[in-house]
């Protein structure tokens, strides 16, 4: 397929087929933005800004916290706790109780890096709807995958449209659906032979599990 700055991130998700594509390609979005905020970014006045007015889930602190530059991370809550206690618990006029409740609240379900991932992502995807239009070696490798996770199924079928798609809507639909049906029906029946060891008459030191023994991770990772 043709390449460009927009496509390659995308093409190179799908030439790996293992596991979901959409989250590879979230934890490649995700690792890149978390080296760019421990990197120079830091040190960048408009980032700076945006950090202390939004801060970072827990999820992102513990991961920020595993990388390289503990520095870095204690330099932005250094000023990001300040922004806290001055915007909330500063004496200013007009600070109800009811609003500095509510400056907490908000505060506490937003995160710098999870805005990002969801902007970079909701780019990728309508690249990929851009593609499987367009191009019909990407139709070919999204149409091979192995599996899309149900989160991502959802994602994916919910933003297609004739709009996005005029002429590939119906294929790119049906095979998402197929892909992601039969990965479900796949896991079914692992998980049902998992469960089905455990019965007295297949405890053999020689018993076949066949694909089950990491049937529950796997259909953990495909419902959550």
């Amino acid at each position: 397929m043709r390449d460009d700055i927009c496509t390659i991130p995308v093409s190179e998700v799908f030439e790996v087929k293992d596991g979901c594509p959409i989250c590879r390609m979230y934890n490649t979005v995700e690792e890149r933005i978390i080296d760019y905020i421990m990197g120079d970014a830091m040190m960048e006045p408009d980032v700076r800004i945006e950090t202390n007015k939004t801060g970072f889930c827990l999820n992102h602190y513990d991961k920020m916290l595993s990388h390289r530059g503990r520095l870095q991370l204690a330099l932005m809550l250094e000023t990001h706790i300040k922004s806290v206690e001055d915007d909330i618990f500063g004496k200013k006029f007009f600070n109800s109780s009811n609003k500095k409740a509510q400056k907490a609240k908000d505060l506490s379900n937003s995160c710098f890096i999870c805005n990002k991932i969801e902007w970079g992502i909701s780019r990728m995807i309508d690249t990929v709807y851009r593609c499987y239009e367009n191009e019909r070696d990407f139709r070919e490798l999204f149409n091979t995958q192995p599996q899309f996770c149900l989160k991502h199924f959802e994602l994916l079928i919910s933003g297609a449209d004739k709009r996005k798609m005029p002429h590939y809507l119906k294929e790119f639909t049906d095979s998402l659906t197929s892909i992601t049906g039969e990965y479900a029906k796949s896991l079914y029946n692992d998980i049902s032979k998992y469960c089905s060891m455990y019965d007295y008459r297949n405890n053999r030191p020689d018993a076949d599990w066949g694909n089950s023994k990491d049937s529950v991770e796997r259909t953990i990772d495909f419902l959550g």
